[in-house]
This record gives C-alpha cells, structure tokens and sequence, in this order.
C-alpha cells in the first residue's frame, strides 16, 4: 500500500479505523524530509497490513499545532487508536524497520492499562 495524504478531514477516521497508522509530518521545504520520504514509502511497500500516512504541515497548519508539531519530519505510531510512538528526525531505513516491528509487537493489554493508570493519575492531580 503506498501512503496515503492525510487531513483534517480523515485523520480521526484514519486512526480509529486502522489497527497500526504511522503518520510522517512533513513540508516540501524541509531537507530531511525529503530525505525521508524514499524510506518511509519504502517501509509502506513492505508492511502493506499498515496504514502510512503523510501530513503535509504547511497545508495543514491547524492539524500540525493541534499535534503540536514543533519540528518535522516527525513520525508517529498509533495502534488501535492509541499514540504509541512520537519522535522528531529523519530515521534510518533499519531504525525505521525497529519502529514498525516494536509497534506490531505491542501487547495492547499492556499499554491499555498504562494509558488507564496515567489517566487515573492525572485525574488525581
């Protein structure tokens, strides 16, 4: 599956409705994201059970702050809904290839009751 452009409009629906999304934010002036593009549609074309999505920041400036985007490319994990992994900077293909295996390999249960404790705590706060 070749990567999908993401918007406002589709990314709620992209997330809910996948169970692994990686998301590149990313601009058409940034070096490093041009860098990067190759090697994540590359990792789109060897993980085709995975939504990848590109976010172009400078057109969607609204959903890059709601993200709070502070630098790109960033990539971010979600699975089952849930952000599982964010970082800033362009990766290596084998880094990238680590991300998306670690992400597959979740145990859901798990990282459920840790987003349900850290909620708990916070409501205490």
């Amino acid at each position: 599956m070749a990567t999908v452009e993401i918007t406002q409009e589709n990314l709620q629906e992209t997330i809910t409705g996948n169970d692994i999304v990686l998301l590149d934010w990313w601009a058409d002036w940034c070096g490093p994201c041009k860098q990067f593009a190759p090697t994540f549609e590359s990792a789109s074309e060897k993980n085709p059970e995975i939504v990848f999505g590109k976010v172009d920041t400078e057109d969607q400036q609204a959903l890059a702050a709601s993200a709070q985007i502070s630098s790109i490319p960033t990539l971010m994990a979600f699975r089952e809904g849930i952000l599982v992994f964010s970082q800033a900077g362009a990766l290596p293909e084998s880094a990238l290839d680590q991300v998306v295996e670690a992400v597959k390999n979740l145990d859901m249960d798990e990282v459920r009751k840790q987003v349900a404790e850290q909620q708990a705590g916070e409501a205490q706060q």
